[in-house]
């Protein structure tokens, strides 16, 4: 489902540009601060040569983006599974082929490598490739365990290279626009978020022979997977952190085989409470078997709600505040002077009729069917961010905290379900972040 407007989505970039490196919206989101002159220069000039490691569905989803980037060079290609790499080979005929990705990271013509391998396989390549003095796109989540993120954390901030882990919120122009709006105060008090993700599929790819079912269906297997907890759950709790500034210290749940009773080991149907230290709780359900609302999160605040990926915002009160309607001009003026808020009124109705405000302009929602990936996600931008950093050489700051939070609470509620008790987030396993209260 998608809601198209007037506004593109490189405009909106340019509006974040124009604020400036001190400015406050790229003060909040330090990930999109805009390279300086010089480093605009040098990235026109250049292409980062790419070793790509895992031609699967999600690796082919990024190497038809790259296809079309001006500032990517896929000069290699890896993949243990040969039909993938030949499929990956047709996208990029000209690049290498490797079997082993140990022979890619010993290939001095290769400046970064990106990684769309099974979850098992995060971790030690990321830390051999980092290693091997490349940077480092690897998809989330970051690893099966909390010690092996942080394994991946320290080695790259001993590195001096740029790691990116795949959470395309943190470029989706609606995303960014909901947490400024939140940060402001739009919605007031935070009180509780509600996210979800639900879908009507049994996950399963066809299996050509039987022996390749679990290298085929990794994410069905707790030797390769984590299931809904890695594999969805990541990018929501983000989400809940981003809104907050904070992570949660508490998380319980409970995680069932419900519906696809076929020999898979992760759980099919999920249930967990995140709570924050200010009595904030965020609920987050998964279900593969029944799509009918599809994935949201809702950050319900007492002046009102938004639904990011509905694109959508809603007021509690009649008439809102002055101070709200001087904060709604202030964003549209100072920040999206292209924008406007749609709709000719600011009172709402009843929640079974309200039909809200748009958070922006010409914008796509998507119902989280795919499992491949969606078009105008933030993905593009992701991938452009990590092609722009590894040619100037520069981290951005503090994505790979954000990703390393998330992926650590999806472990910790996964966690919570074997066990069936309360797990309080390991002081072991936190890292510094200002952006955390």
């Amino acid at each position: 489902m998608s809601e198209d407007t007037n506004l593109s989505r490189r405009d909106f970039f340019k509006e974040l540009g124009m604020v400036g490196g001190g400015g406050m919206m790229l003060s909040a989101f330090p990930w999109l601060q805009s390279c300086s002159a010089d480093d605009k220069a040098k990235i026109v000039k250049e292409k980062v040569r790419i070793g790509f490691i895992g031609t699967g569905s999600r690796g082919q989803f990024h190497l038809n983006n790259l296809k079309s980037n001006p500032i990517a060079d896929v000069v290699a290609l890896c993949d243990n599974y040969p039909p993938h790499l030949k499929d990956a080979s047709a996208i990029f005929p000209k690049a290498k082929r490797y079997v082993d990705y140990r022979r890619l990271l010993e290939d001095k013509d290769i400046q970064a490598v990106m990684i769309a391998t099974p979850l098992n396989e995060h971790a030690h390549m990321t830390i051999e490739s980092l290693q091997a003095g490349k940077h480092v796109f690897c998809e989330k989540s970051m690893a099966m365990t909390p010690q092996d993120c942080l394994n991946m954390y320290n080695t790259f901030k001993q590195s001096g290279k740029v790691l990116f882990i795949g959470q395309q919120r943190l470029y989706d122009p609606k995303y960014v626009r909901v947490m400024e709006m939140i940060h402001n105060g739009l919605i007031g008090t935070i009180c509780g978020i509600r996210a979800y993700w639900f879908r009507n599929n049994d996950w399963r790819r066809p299996v050509p022979s039987p022996e390749l079912e679990r290298k085929i269906n990794w994410r069905l297997y707790k030797a390769t997977s984590c299931g809904l907890m890695t594999e969805l759950a990541t990018h929501q709790l983000q989400v809940g952190n981003w809104a907050l500034k904070m992570i949660p210290e508490t998380v319980t749940g409970m995680g069932d085989i419900v519906f696809w009773k076929d020999g898979r080991e992760v759980y099919d149907n999920v249930s967990l409470i995140y709570r924050y230290s200010n009595g904030v709780k965020m609920t987050y359900e998964s279900i593969i078997s029944n799509k009918f609302y599809g994935l949201e999160e809702e950050i319900l605040g007492n002046k009102g709600t938004v639904e990011p990926e509905k694109g959508r915002y809603y007021f509690e009160d009649v008439k809102p505040a002055p101070g709200i309607m001087q904060l709604i001009n202030q964003i549209e003026h100072k920040v999206f002077d292209n924008v406007s808020f749609a709709g000719p009124s600011w009172v709402p109705e009843t929640a079974s009729i309200n039909k809200g405000e748009m958070i922006m302009d010409h914008m796509t929602a998507h119902d989280g069917a795919s499992s491949v990936g969606a078009s105008d996600d933030g993905t593009v931008e992701l991938e452009t961010a990590f092609c722009e950093a590894a040619i100037i050489g520069k981290p951005a700051k503090n994505l790979v905290e954000e990703a390393y939070y998330s992926s650590v609470l999806g472990l910790l509620g996964l966690q919570a379900m074997e066990e069936n008790r309360i797990v309080t987030f390991p002081a072991e396993y936190k890292i510094p972040y200002l952006n955390f209260a």
